[in-house]
């Protein structure tokens, strides 16, 4: 439409100029001794439109001959950069892609060519990286920082990231500290420091670190969960020299962070310092929270001044689970320890009607032996001694 309506106004416009030539009667004299040249008015405007445009084309050649070497050299500086653009991409491409040797040599081809220069030094370091050359990593990692001081924190980062692949992990919590007094810390440092505060042992720190990124969603609960558990192991590994010490731990220990495994290595540990009473009291305390049949195997074992509480406890239990193998064979060595002979015996037979176990055929023989029933027992030191083999 737009065209239309701009033919239209040219097509006006000669027919415009077409009647203004056509009533104008005016001449021109030009007169130059002994030459006289008579023009009409009409040819006269025409031929000086003609000279303009003529000299107007001439003068736009010329400046374009004498501006052509520099234009050509700005053509060719763009191709480059464009070629360069188009090899930073690739080198972007390859690096997810997996190609870390194609990826590292379009990086190092962009940086020669200025383009992003810092960007390109990272990618080369990153790809380096992941080829298992820390010291090519390590001097793009430097370029990258001399190119761009902006990019100090990407490129801590990287290099956090690097000595954690290395296993470097007190020189990445080094790093760390470093960019957090650079640019503080957001998430993605904290899991890189949590993986390097877990490889130096600070198990207080891990703890710290595992419950915050759980309460910002930035760890899974299960895996937030797994580092929260093995912390509390080491934690209560190192506080097992001291019965005091342990015994404050696992009273702060909150139960959200718990489970059958972990209450285990807690009663083992309690048992090591001597408490075998607290031991008992915690694996019936993680019972009533949650059923685990493995806690009742160290449960069957402490025996001594509280056995009678274990068996009362057990006995109490045994309605809920009447089934539990488990909890058949604790009851019977908690009243072995008693020497409530009759009680274990029943017991430990009722286990093995549940389920043939190695441990209770050793248990219920050991019994058979303790009241002199030696032709009894020697059955069950076979089968046992076929369940190992």
């Amino acid at each position: 439409m737009r065209r239309l309506l701009w033919l239209l106004a040219f097509c006006a416009l000669a027919v415009g100029v077409s009647l203004v030539a056509r009533f104008n009667e005016g001449y021109l004299l030009l007169v130059l001794p002994p030459y006289r040249v008579e023009l009409s008015l009409n040819l006269a405007l025409l031929l000086v439109i003609l000279a303009f445009a003529l000299l107007y084309a001439l003068l736009r050649a010329l400046v374009f001959s004498v501006s052509l070497p520099a234009r050509v050299r700005v053509f060719r500086q763009r191709r480059r950069q464009q070629k360069a653009a188009r090899g930073f991409a690739d080198a972007l491409r390859l690096l997810f892609e997996g190609r870390f040797a194609q990826a590292l040599r379009m990086a190092a081809e962009a940086h020669a060519a200025g383009h992003s220069p810092a960007l390109a030094a990272l990618l080369a370091a990153a790809a380096a990286q992941r080829l298992g050359e820390p010291q090519k990593a390590q001097t793009w990692l430097e370029r990258a920082r001399r190119d761009d001081p902006q990019l100090l924190a990407a490129s801590l980062m990287l290099e956090a990231e690097m000595q954690l692949d290395r296993r470097a992990f007190t020189q990445a919590a080094e790093t760390l500290q470093r960019l957090q007094g650079h640019a503080g810390r957001h998430i993605a440092a904290r899991r890189l420091e949590l993986r390097a505060q877990q490889g130096c042992g600070n198990w207080q720190e891990v703890l710290r670190l595992a419950r915050l990124l759980e309460k910002h969603a930035a760890l899974a609960p299960a895996v937030a969960q797994e580092f929260k558990l093995a912390a509390h192991r080491e934690n209560i590994r190192r506080h097992g020299a001291d019965l005091g010490m342990l015994l404050d731990y696992l009273r702060q220990l909150p139960d959200s962070e718990n489970d059958p495994c972990l209450a285990r290595s807690s009663a083992e540990a309690l048992v090591e310092s001597g408490a075998a009473s607290e031991a008992q009291q915690l694996i019936e305390e993680q019972l009533a929270r949650q059923w685990d049949s493995t806690l009742l195997d160290l449960y069957g074992r402490l025996g001594g001044n509280d056995a009678i509480r274990g068996i009362a406890h057990g006995e109490n239990w045994l309605p809920e689970h009447p089934d539990d193998p488990q909890l058949l064979l604790a009851l019977g060595r908690l009243c072995f320890a008693q020497r409530l002979w009759g009680k274990a015996q029943s017991y430990f037979e009722a286990s093995l009607s549940l389920a043939d176990q190695r441990a209770t055929r050793l248990e219920l023989a050991r019994l058979l032996e303790q009241i002199d029933r030696h032709d009894e027992a020697l059955p069950h030191y076979r089968a046992a001694a076929a369940q190992s083999a």
